[in-house]
C-alpha cells in the first residue's frame, strides 16, 4: 500500500482485513484486535531503523524528546543525558547495546510523513492523535505490565514482538487515571501472540499488557495514541453553560455542610431541583460547537510547500482547491467571514464569501472567483488561503 493509498484509506491501512464497520461495532473501546497479515513491508513507508539512526546521530535531542526504558534493571534519564539536559548520543547507543529501549515521543511533530499519517486519522476520528516510537534490541523488554489511559494502535514496522494481554481492571479509564503497581493485580495472561512486521494490534485503554522482543532482530514499532474527548467532558461543559445562566448553580453549599451533625435533607432537595433544571435547560449544540471549534483550532496546520512556492498566488489564472484533510468551519463576524481552521482562524472580507464557499464545497477557484472584490483584495485573499494551508495549487 503506497503513501497515497493510506492517505485515502487510513483505516484500511490499520485494520485490513477487518472492515471498519465491524471494528467500531465489536472492538472499539471494548476489546483488543490483532490484524495478522503476510505483508512485512506494509508500514515501512512511515519509518525505518535507518531513519531512527539518522535522527539520533544528526539531531541534538533535549530531555523529553528522547527517552529510554528497560524493565529490569530500570534505567534513569541521567544514564543517557548530560547535566545540561541534552541527550548523550554515545550513552544512548551504549544503553541500547545493554537492552534498553529507545523511545521517540511525539515524533510526528517533526517528521512530515508521520505528521501526514496522524492527520489522516485525526480527520476521520475527530480526536487528537500522537505517535510514540519504540526501538527495542533483541531479547529485551522496555516496560513492565501496565495499562494505558488512551486507546492505541501498535504498528509493527520491523522485527517482531511477543505480546501478552491480561485483565482490564478499569474500563475506559480517565486521562491520567494510570496503572498502579500493587493496586491492580496482574494475574495470568488471557491472550499471547507475536506481532510481526506489517501487522497491527489495537489495544483499548485499561487493558493490561506487556511486550518483549521476539527472535534475534531489533524491533521497531509505532504506537499511535488516540486522545479522545468523552461524554463526561461534554457533560461538564454543559453543566458549566447552564450555571452561567442559572445563578442557583453558583450559590455556596449549605453553611456547615462538613460538620458531623449536618442534616442533608434540605441539600438533597436542592440537589434534585438542580438536576431537574439541568435536564430542562441543557443545550447540546452550544457545547458541541465549542468542542468542534476547539478541536479544529488545536490541529497543526499543514503548510507544506507554502514557503518554497510563496509566489504562486501571484500567477494570473492559477487555480486552487481545498487542501486535503484540512479541518474547517465557516462563521460570520460582522463585515467579515471567518474560517475556523487548524491553528486558529483566518478572516476575509464578506464579499469573498462566494468564492470561498466554492473552495470549501470542493470546487476549484482562481482570481476570477471573487467578482465582488477589488483586484488587490483578490490577491490578498488567494495569498491568505494559500499561506494558512487552506488551499493548494491545481496543476
Amino acid at each position: 500500500m503506497s503513501d497515497q493509498q493510506w492517505m485515502q484509506d487510513v483505516l484500511g491501512y490499520l485494520l485490513d482485513p477487518m472492515k471498519p464497520e465491524e471494528f467500531f461495532a465489536d472492538y472499539h473501546e471494548k476489546k483488543a484486535f490483532i490484524a495478522h497479515r503476510d505483508e512485512p513491508a506494509r508500514y515501512r513507508p512511515l519509518l525505518s531503523i535507518q531513519r531512527i539512526d539518522d535522527l539520533i546521530s544528526g539531531m541534538d535531542f533535549q530531555s523529553g524528546t528522547l527517552d529510554m526504558a528497560r524493565s529490569d534493571p530500570p534505567i534513569a534519564r541521567a544514564d543517557y543525558s548530560f547535566d545540561s539536559g541534552m541527550i548523550d548520543r554515545g550513552a544512548v547507543a551504549r544503553n541500547f547495546q545493554q537492552g534498553a529501549t529507545i523511545i521517540l515521543p511525539q515524533l510526528h511533530q517533526v517528521d512530515p510523513t508521520l505528521a501526514g499519517f496522524t492527520r489522516s486519522i485525526e480527520s476521520l476520528l475527530s480526536c487528537h492523535v500522537q505517535t510514540n516510537i519504540y526501538l527495542t534490541p533483541p531479547d529485551a523488554q522496555g516496560f513492565r505490565t501496565h495499562y494505558d489511559d488512551h486507546d492505541v494502535f501498535v504498528l509493527q514496522v520491523e522485527g517482531s514482538k511477543s505480546w501478552r494481554f491480561y485483565d482490564t481492571p478499569v474500563a475506559n479509564p480517565y486521562r491520567g487515571e494510570g496503572f498502579q503497581a500493587g493496586t491492580h493485580e496482574v494475574g495470568e495472561p488471557v491472550q499471547e501472540f507475536v506481532l510481526r512486521a506489517g501487522e497491527c494490534a489495537y489495544v483499548p485503554r485499561g487493558l493490561m499488557h506487556d511486550a518483549s522482543t521476539h527472535g534475534h532482530d531489533v524491533s521497531l514499532h509505532i504506537t499511535v495514541g488516540l486522545i479522545v474527548k468523552t461524554w463526561a467532558d461534554l457533560m461538564l461543559e454543559v453543566v458549566s453553560e447552564v450555571a452561567l445562566r442559572r445563578p442557583e448553580f453558583r450559590r455556596a453549599l449549605p453553611v456547615g455542610f462538613a460538620q458531623p451533625e449536618f442534616d442533608r435533607s434540605n441539600a438533597e432537595a436542592q440537589f434534585k431541583s438542580l438536576v431537574a433544571a439541568l435536564a430542562s435547560e441543557a443545550d447540546l449544540d452550544s457545547s458541541f460547537d465549542m468542542f468542534v471549534d476547539n478541536f479544529i483550532r488545536s490541529r497543526t496546520p499543514n503548510t507544506q510547500g507554502t514557503i518554497v512556492n510563496f509566489d504562486t498566488p501571484a500567477k494570473a489564472g492559477q487555480r486552487y482547491r481545498l487542501r486535503p484533510l484540512v479541518p474547517w468551519r465557516l462563521a460570520e463576524d460582522g463585515d467579515e467571514i471567518v474560517i475556523i481552521t487548524a491553528g486558529g482562524e483566518v478572516r476575509f472580507p464578506a464579499a469573498a464569501e462566494a468564492g470561498i464557499q466554492i473552495l470549501l464545497d470542493g470546487g476549484d477557484i482562481s482570481d476570477g472567483s471573487f467578482p465582488d472584490l477589488a483586484a488587490d483584495q483578490v490577491q490578498d485573499t488567494l495569498k491568505k488561503l494559500f499561506a494558512y494551508g487552506l488551499s493548494t495549487p491545481v496543476g
